[in-house]
């Protein structure tokens, strides 16, 4: 492997070409798919529903309000679907363009920190660790606030390593404040101002304007709590103002259960304290942790000797801490670490590619991309031509592996062969366009193949084939893309209730009025409603549905505790093909 160093001009170059390269890898598959569970639904709706009813402060999920997350990324979704007016093509642009920044930063600070070189090693960085592709292209919160954390990084490293400059100071507070109407954790920039302030001093400066460390930083907190004010002080006020138990339940929801609460106490998603080291590092960070591992001693010899990098790896460290902390633990948790990590391992693989631990690094890692590659080409082929060999799970799935298994062996014969054809390649080049190659295919061929079975498009036309005419239906334990497929009024019994309650007013629902039906899984253990004379719909996402009416109703049922009812016109246009 020719590890002759890059030219500045040559870096330059290739560094362009990745970036329009990686570019227009996020943007595929734009518009070929409709929102996918489990988030992706609810936050599509939940812009639509703004757009719909002009009420843009408190989300709503089928009129009721979602006190889940702040409404940043919401209001955002919102904004591309009123610009571009199909729900299809604008959910996943919020992400795409947050990566896209993302990437940009990441670039531009490798740069200014360092050289050309390493903000091009940082680049093929993201475009090979999974994490980063995988979140650029889900309509979910986690590419937007890691896109807020980077650039609050980015404006603290600009005024205290490459400053002073005050005005990207600011801006790194208004990112922080952004990222925490976003998801709440957008305040974790502010971790870095402990390395700085170990590792980075005033320095001999001619006067007070060049200091990094001044009074005037403190206005940074004022900047911050202004920023999130544009959000909260309308919420309360409204809140106040209104009074009403919904309003005032959102509210406590929303800043106490789901921050606080949600970090110390949490109720879902529990794992041990060493899960992001052991288990999601590992897979969704991968090859960093084993490079890392492998190339020890040169980053710690340049950990010695270069202030700069112990600023950012010890940051990402602190962000890793701060999520162990707590009981609940995602893979997405650590996402907004990555792009610092990105810019620590550039810095490693710029200063020892040539060493000995780089040189096995680059004799062993093909062998793991060349026995993935076989993997997937075999897979395709038992796929296609001998499905019985599948294990029992994998043949629930029989109609969308028959789309597949042609295209699996396509993918697994392209990797192999680009593989042998940048043997003589850098490993990072290879391990980037190995994995350009498997996100085209996955946008172009899998997405479309895939998106019939990830929707309920079938089950709701179904159920208009089977209502009888000026039915009304209702909703019972029910995810949020039943809402965007539906093409008739919904009534459902309040989402974030217990499913025994929501049943109990679904059973007073249909009891009250005649032509009255209620569509739910067979799973929902529900005991006022008898199946046995209910519909049944067929199965869709590995449960059967049905359509439960009158005659589905037990004579007796328990009388739920309140009887709360959310009713929802939808506007089908711009979200049904």
């Amino acid at each position: 492997m020719p590890n002759n160093p890059l030219s500045d001009f040559d870096a330059r170059r290739a560094t362009f070409w990745w970036l329009v390269a990686l570019m227009v890898v996020l943007f595929l598959g734009v518009g070929l798919r409709y929102p996918w569970p489990a988030d992706e639904p609810r936050f599509a709706q939940i812009a639509r529903e703004m757009v719909e009813s002009g009420q843009w402060l408190f989300p709503t999920r089928g009129g009721e309000f979602y006190p889940d997350k702040p409404p940043v990324f919401m209001w955002i979704s919102a904004a591309f679907f009123a610009l571009i007016g199909h729900l299809k093509v604008s959910f996943l642009l919020p992400s795409v363009f947050a990566a896209v920044g993302t990437l940009l930063l990441v670039h531009d600070l490798g740069k200014r920190l360092w050289n050309q070189q390493v903000a091009f090693w940082a680049v093929l960085i993201l475009a090979f660790t999974p994490q980063f592709l995988l979140q650029g292209k889900a309509a979910q919160i986690d590419a937007l606030v890691t896109f807020w954390i980077t650039l609050g990084c980015y404006g603290l490293v600009r005024h205290f390593i490459t400053g002073p400059h005050w005005r990207w100071y600011f801006v790194s507070w208004v990112a922080m404040g952004l990222g925490i109407m976003t998801k709440g954790v957008g305040f974790l920039p502010l971790l870095m101002l402990l390395p700085l302030a170990l590792w980075v001093k005033n320095p001999a400066a001619v006067n007070d304007e060049d200091k990094v460390w001044r009074w005037r930083a403190l206005a940074g907190l004022l900047v911050l709590l202004l920023t999130v004010a544009c959000w909260l002080g309308p919420m309360l006020w409204q809140v106040n103002a209104q009074g009403t138990d919904d309003l005032l339940a959102y509210r406590n929801n929303i800043l106490f259960r789901q921050t606080a609460e949600r970090y110390a106490n949490a109720w879902g998603h529990i794992k041990p304290w060493h899960y992001f080291l052991t288990q999601a590092m590992p897979l969704v960070w991968f090859p960093l942790p084993f490079i890392a591992l492998a190339m020890i001693k040169p980053l710690a010899a340049l950990l010695r000797n270069d202030a700069k990098l112990r600023v950012l790896l010890v940051w990402v460290a602190l962000v890793v801490v701060f999520f162990s902390i707590s009981k609940g633990k995602r893979e997405v948790y650590i996402f907004p670490a990555l792009p610092m990590l990105a810019l620590v391992m550039a810095v490693l693989w710029n200063s020892a590619r040539e060493s000995k631990p780089a040189r096995v690094l680059a004799a062993v890692l093909p062998w793991v991309l060349a026995l993935t590659a076989l993997a997937i080409t075999a897979l395709g082929a038992v796929i296609q031509w001998a499905p019985h060999k599948l294990s029992a799970r994998l043949q629930e799935y029989g109609d969308l592996l028959d789309t597949l298994g042609l295209p699996l062996v396509g993918l697994g014969v392209v990797l192999l062969v680009l593989l042998v054809a940048l043997r003589r390649r850098d490993l990072f080049v290879r391990l980037a366009v190995n994995s350009l190659a498997i996100w085209v295919f996955v946008s172009l061929v899998a997405w479309p193949r895939v998106d019939p079975h990830r929707t309920p498009q079938q089950i709701m036309a179904d159920v208009e084939d089977h209502l009888p005419a000026g039915a009304e239906l209702g909703l019972l334990k029910f995810k949020e893309q039943f809402l965007l497929f539906s093409q008739r009024q919904l009534t459902h019994f309040s989402y974030l209730s217990k499913v025994q309650e929501q049943e109990r007013r679904a059973w007073l629902w249909v009891k009250e009025a005649p032509n009255r039906f209620v569509l739910t899984p067979t799973d929902a253990e529900v005991t006022c409603f008898d199946f046995a004379h209910g519909v049944s719909l067929g199965e869709a996402h590995r449960r059967e549905w049905v359509l439960l009416g009158a005659a589905s109703l037990q004579p007796e049922c328990e009388a739920p505790l309140r009887d709360k009812r959310f009713v929802y016109q939808p506007d089908t246009q711009g979200v049904l093909p």
